[in-house]
Parts: structure tokens; sequence; C-alpha cells
């Protein structure tokens, strides 16, 4: 077992739900990027932290404005590891998940960027744009180094799609809960829970629900019917519109509220 897995287990005995925060490595820069996450890692159960792409297919104008800062400002791979490396030095139990696009991947060089994850204390992978079909130079690599590979699913995933995806998933599955990209409408909670329901019937692995996910009562409504939530673009539309002396603290004020609807508070 990974921290993912560890953090699930306990969400379970503790009757709890998971909160999981998405912020941008880099955003608004290196040094306060690294803030955000000690401060969300107080509320938060697990860490997303975005690697800057200048084309992200699927993130809405919030996450591509953040990518966009990020760039602007220098950050790279290299340096999103090197947030996770410090991020680490100071806590070694928050379970830290990396999600972005396959290029920069690539580019970096596909082993150097696996085994650099696993000696840095990455627990999970979300390759937006590596479908099953052509995830063999990844999947099998996160797997022999104890990464969760942690696979989308979408309103229109069927029966016979969900077998497929599943084959190489670990960690948890993130449950798309709006067609379209993120930060762009409110999902619905009735027809996630509906389709939820029918892909806990093929699987065993925790189920959350992102992409929509705004406010406490949005994580409340789809934390009744999901593993857990993941919330992104309402944390990062507060880089935009604060301070950078005030973020840390701002943001970690939203986890926090956000963890008090899911009816928890994680210690520190």
């Amino acid at each position: 077992m990974n921290r993912i897995d560890q953090t699930f287990a306990a969400l379970k005995t503790e009757s709890r739900k998971a909160l999981i925060t998405f912020t941008m490595a880099g955003d608004p820069d290196a040094a306060t990027s690294l803030d955000i996450l000690h401060r969300l890692a107080e509320s938060a159960d697990i860490l997303e932290i975005g690697m800057p792409f200048t084309d992200p297919m699927a993130d809405g104008p919030a996450i591509q404005a953040a990518a966009l800062r990020a760039l602007a400002g220098g950050m790279s791979l290299k340096g999103t590891l090197d947030i996770v490396q410090q991020f680490r030095s100071k806590n070694t139990h928050t379970p830290v998940v990396l999600m972005g696009y396959f290029n920069p991947v690539l580019s970096y060089g596909v082993d150097k960027f696996m085994n650099d994850c696993s000696n840095l204390g990455v627990d999970g992978l979300i390759i937006v744009d590596l479908p099953p079909e052509e995830a063999d130079e990844m999947a099998p690599k996160a797997q022999q180094k104890n990464i969760a590979f942690i696979r989308l699913l979408t309103p229109t995933t069927d029966k016979t799609r969900l077998s497929t995806v599943l084959r190489d998933a670990s960690g948890f599955l993130y449950y798309v809960s709006i067609t379209g990209v993120t930060g762009t409408a409110t999902a619905d909670p009735a027809k996630v829970g509906a389709h939820i329901a029918e892909i806990k019937k093929q699987t065993d692995l925790p189920i959350v629900a992102g992409f929509g996910i705004k406010t406490p009562m949005d994580a409340a409504a789809m934390g009744a019917i999901a593993d857990g939530v993941v919330v992104g673009s309402a944390l990062v539309q507060e880089v935009e519109n604060t301070k950078i002396g005030e973020l840390a603290q701002r943001l970690g004020d939203r986890a926090a509220a956000l963890a008090a609807a899911l009816g928890h508070k994680k210690a520190a």
C-alpha cells in the first residue's frame, strides 16, 4: 500500500470522505506555491498538483490561466518535482498526485520522470491525454514503483469502456462529473450518483468526483455519493484575485471550509 491506499483505508474506517485539492505548481510563483501546499495539507487528505502545460485540453479558463502564469514565471516539470521534494522535506504523510499531460513527461524522459517521482515521494499520477491503449510506456512502470496510475471516468463511460479503463487503474478513480472542461458548470448529484453506483459494481477502487465542485455545499452533495471530492478551479481562481502574501491563508481557509462540509478537519 502506498500513501493513497493508506489514506482511503483510514477514511473508510472513520466513515469519512476524502478532500482532494488541486493547485498548479509554480502559480503564482514557486515559493508561494509551496506555502499553499503546506497550508492545504492542514485540511486536505490528498494534494493534487498540476504540471503546467501550454495546451491543457481538459482544463477550463481558470486552470489554463494558472498554467500560463506558472510557465511565464519559469515553472517547468523539473521545477514541479523540486516543489514536491521541498514539500516532502517537511511533510512525509500527505499523499501527492501529479496531474498533467504526456508531452512534458515525454520531453523530460519517461524513465527519468518515473524514477524521480518514485525517489521524491510522488504517490500517484493522472496523465489526462494518455488513454489505456497508449499507456504501456507508463502504467507498468508506475505499478513497479508503487505509484498509483489514476484513471478518469466521465458521464459517457459505458460498461465496455469501463472494463478497458480499469485494466491499469490504481489508487482511485477520478469521476469527471460534467461533460466539458473544468470550472465551467455545476454537476447534477442525482445523475452522478446513479453512474457511480453502476461503476462500483465493477470495481473496489475508491471513486472521487471532480469538475464543477466549487462550494462547501457542492462538496457535501458530492461527498454523499462518492468516496471523495476534488476541488480545483475554485481554489485556482483565488490565486488570480488575491494578494500573494495572503494566498496561503486564503486557500487554507477555503480548504478548511470544504473539509468541514465533508464532516471532518484533517490534522496537520
